[in-house]
């Protein structure tokens, strides 16, 4: 097995279904989440199974991410007026539409416009609840008609998707396969993401790890410029591949594996020709998970995990926000991620909180 990567390996869905080749598909998976943290899943069968739905689309459409990548161009195209009215500085959830420019990552503007969704149903947060519960909280949607359905299918068969990959996860690395069900939050977050053309090498998102949650399942169109930094300092392009989604590890994930599932660091250069549209989903992780949780279930996991040069090359305590000891668990600090990459929002809801964290530095 090689220390770094030159591209990122397919796997597909199916293979897991078939008892001859589930075991050859686990050995891939593996190879996968140590070697890259990247990979594209085909025939992963997210479909529409909403009749209304169904009936709403005049074309018919059963795959639920091309239905999905259809209505983008209109959602966008909206009236600012219109997109104003479901803005993200409404929400102390983070919810809602961003206007371009509004987000930042490593320090620098995005080039791209969003909405965030999250699981739909969620509890009002009420004052004797920690503040970081507040990030759990019910979704702001377009008003056009359909939209806030096609929302909540695509979120809930992604939800089917992303945990049944997490027990195949847990199974390619020798572990039961409910390993990491208790690890699973309330609420999974949706984007859908617009980049405009913008000037050459322009940043549409800066270099990052994904820090939602513990899996990101990433639907992109045709354009191109998604790059993920291998080993030796190297941006690899992740060229689109029809019909697949790009699976990757986020840093929750990374934190409950004590590295051993490592998030790679990734980012979008911006188109200069034609727009770009993603559509990534977010598996969340729980909120209330402390430091010190995290730092025992590594612990744990790495030991049942059976020797192999790959377990010996990762290190146990890993470099992490959520594993700071500035905060008492992951909500809190993925309260502060969120408040710095929206500063706008951060500042409306958490003003206290926004001058407490735009000055921390993480040891």
């Amino acid at each position: 097995m090689s220390e770094t990567f030159s591209s990122i390996p397919t796997i597909d869905w199916r293979r897991f279904q078939d008892p001859a080749s589930k075991k050859d598909a686990l050995s891939d998976l593996r190879e996968a989440i140590f070697v890259v943290g990247f990979l594209y899943l085909t025939n992963h069968g997210l479909e529409v199974r909403s009749p209304h739905l169904m009936r709403r689309h005049p074309n018919r459409i059963q795959d639920l991410v091309r239905m999905t990548h259809a209505r983008l161009p209109e959602l966008f195209n909206l009236p600012d007026e219109t997109k104003a009215k479901c803005d993200m500085i409404n929400s102390p959830s983070f919810v809602g539409y961003t206007r371009l420019g509004a987000e930042t990552t490593a320090a620098k503007t995005d080039l791209r416009e969003q909405y965030d969704f999250g699981t739909p149903g969620m509890k009002q947060w009420t004052t004797n609840q920690d503040i970081w519960w507040r990030l759990e909280g019910n979704s702001q949607y377009p008003d056009v008609p359909g939209a806030k359905e096609l929302v909540e299918e695509y979120i809930t068969r992604s939800a089917e998707l992303s945990q049944q990959f997490m027990r195949y996860v847990s199974e390619c690395l020798s572990l039961p396969p409910d390993t990491f069900a208790d690890f699973k939050g309330n609420m999974d977050r949706l984007k859908f993401i617009k980049y405009p053309p913008s000037p050459p090498s322009s940043q549409g998102v800066g270099p990052h790890k994904d820090s939602s949650g513990l899996f990101t399942f990433l639907s992109q169109d045709n354009t191109g410029g998604l790059q993920v930094l291998n080993k030796n300092g190297e941006w690899i392009d992740a060229p689109p591949v029809e019909g697949s989604l790009v699976v990757n590890i986020q840093q929750g994930l990374e934190a409950i594996t004590g590295g051993i599932c490592a998030a790679t660091t990734h980012r979008v250069m911006a188109p200069t020709t034609k727009t770009r549209y993603s559509i990534p989903f977010f598996l969340g992780v729980r909120m209330d998970l402390t430091t010190e949780q995290l730092r025992d279930t590594a612990a744990h996991i790495v030991a049942r995990i059976p020797e192999s040069d790959d377990r010996k090359k990762r290190a146990v305590d890993v470099p992490s926000e959520f594993l700071s000891p500035l905060y008492s668990c992951f909500g809190e600090a993925y309260l502060r991620n969120r408040i710095l990459s929206h500063p706008d929002v951060g500042q409306r809801w958490y003003p206290e909180l926004y001058e407490k964290y735009s000055k921390q530095v993480l040891s």
